[in-house]
């Protein structure tokens, strides 16, 4: 009983989905006391069915590795928002700008990952991905599409075409071709360049 009290001070309870920033949506299967080294320890037991995983996690950790629960109403909203924007994509080295991606889909945040997945994603009538912007795009879209799944109490694949209807939206991927596009052009040039300047100031 103990360690469901200190559990629930967190906020947490059994068979509650939560986000794991490292590894995304898992589920809290059980809430467990261990003895180590003489020391009663509190550990949720988390569960990543689709991964084949399970944690342990300190109920003392958790704010240290930024466990949370699902994101709001408000914030997938927010989330879905911006995969209808302009991709905003820096004009740095690649390695540069993967590591800048893989700390974002890492960071736990909904709409941080909805950003990698906006200025990764490519449409149909856009050049191809390089297999590690691939590999990224597909880990932060897995990890959003979880969450939303999870919120909106949607299957996997119905989550996907949510995602997927947003990204649509965005500039230069929907609607007439011709002029728009050349325009949007100038634009996303434009961006690049600010961040050129933003860098070097």
């Amino acid at each position: 009983m103990k360690a469901k009290t200190s559990a629930q001070k967190l906020g947490f309870k059994t068979n509650e989905f939560i986000v794991y920033p490292a590894h995304g949506v898992g589920q809290i299967i059980a809430i467990e006391t261990q003895e180590v080294a003489g020391f009663s320890l509190e550990l949720f037991v988390v569960s990543f069915i689709k991964d084949k995983m399970t944690l342990k996690v300190p109920t003392s950790k958790v704010a240290a590795v930024g466990m949370r629960k699902l994101a709001e109403a408000e914030v997938v909203d927010k989330a879905l928002a911006t995969l209808s924007g302009r991709a905003r994509v820096k004009r740095t080295m690649w390695s540069r700008r993967a590591q800048e991606y893989e700390a974002k889909i890492n960071s736990g945040d909904l709409v941080t990952i909805a950003e990698v997945v906006r200025d990764l994603y490519r449409s149909d009538t856009q050049p191809e991905q390089s297999y590690s912007e691939r590999q990224l795009y597909e880990a932060a879209l897995d990890r959003m599409a979880r969450e939303v799944a999870a919120v909106r109490k949607l299957i996997d694949s119905e989550s996907l075409k949510l995602i997927e209807s947003f990204l649509q939206k965005g500039p230069r991927r929907g609607g007439p071709k011709g002029d728009a596009d050349a325009g949007d052009d100038v634009s996303e040039e434009g961006e690049e360049d600010d961040d050129v300047e933003e860098r070097a100031a």
